[in-house]
C-alpha cells in the first residue's frame, strides 16, 4: 500500500495549540473561520507546564513542517504564546482565555507582557476570531488566494455594517 503524501493544500499552514482541552470552546471561532477561509490547519493540546517537552518540541519543529503562523490559547498564567514563542521564528499569536478567578486579566497580561525580543501579537481575551483573522492577514503577503478571501470578507463586513437597520 502506497503512502499518500500530503499536498500543500493538505499540510496545516496554522498550528493551533491550546493548553487545556477545556480551552477548545473558546478557540473554536478560529477554528471556524479558518475552515471558512479554507487554510488547512492543525490543533493541538500542549501545556506549557504540564507538557514542557512536548510543547517546546512542537514549537522547534513547526517551521521545518511548513506552517507559517502558530496561535496559542492560554489562561491564568497564560505561559504558551510566550514559551511556543522563545523556541520559533514563527508569528505566535497569543489567544487570553478567560478565567473564572480574574476574568482573563490574568491571562491577557501574562501574554501581553513579553519581554523585548520575543513578541506575542495579541488579541482579546477569548479572542480566537481575531487571532485567525491576523493569521490570515500575515499570510496574505505569500498567499494573494488568502489576501483575496481576506478582501471580500471585509467587504461583506462593510456592507453589514452599511445595510444596518436602525
Amino acid at each position: 500500500m502506497a503512502i499518500k503524501r500530503k499536498t500543500r493544500e493538505e499540510r496545516p499552514l496554522v498550528g493551533i495549540m491550546m493548553g487545556s482541552a477545556s480551552d477548545l470552546e473558546a478557540v473554536e471561532p478560529a477554528r471556524t473561520i479558518l475552515k471558512e477561509f479554507e487554510i488547512p490547519f492543525e490543533m493541538k493540546v500542549l501545556s506549557a507546564h504540564r507538557t514542557p517537552d512536548q510543547a517546546l518540541q512542537y514549537a522547534a519543529e513547526a517551521e521545518s513542517r511548513n506552517l507559517e503562523v502558530i496561535i496559542a490559547a492560554a489562561g491564568g498564567a497564560a505561559h504558551l504564546p510566550g514559551v511556543v514563542a522563545a523556541k520559533t521564528l514563527l508569528p505566535v499569536i497569543g489567544i487570553p482565555i478567560k478565567s473564572k478567578s480574574l476574568n482573563g486579566l490574568d491571562s491577557l497580561l501574562s501574554i501581553v507582557q513579553m519581554p523585548a525580543g520575543i513578541p506575542v501579537a495579541t488579541v482579546a481575551i477569548d479572542g480566537a476570531a481575531n487571532a485567525a483573522l491576523l493569521a490570515i492577514a500575515i499570510m496574505a503577503g505569500k498567499h494573494p488566494e488568502f489576501r483575496s478571501k481576506l478582501r471580500r470578507y471585509r467587504k461583506t463586513l462593510e456592507e453589514k455594517v452599511l445595510n444596518a437597520v436602525v
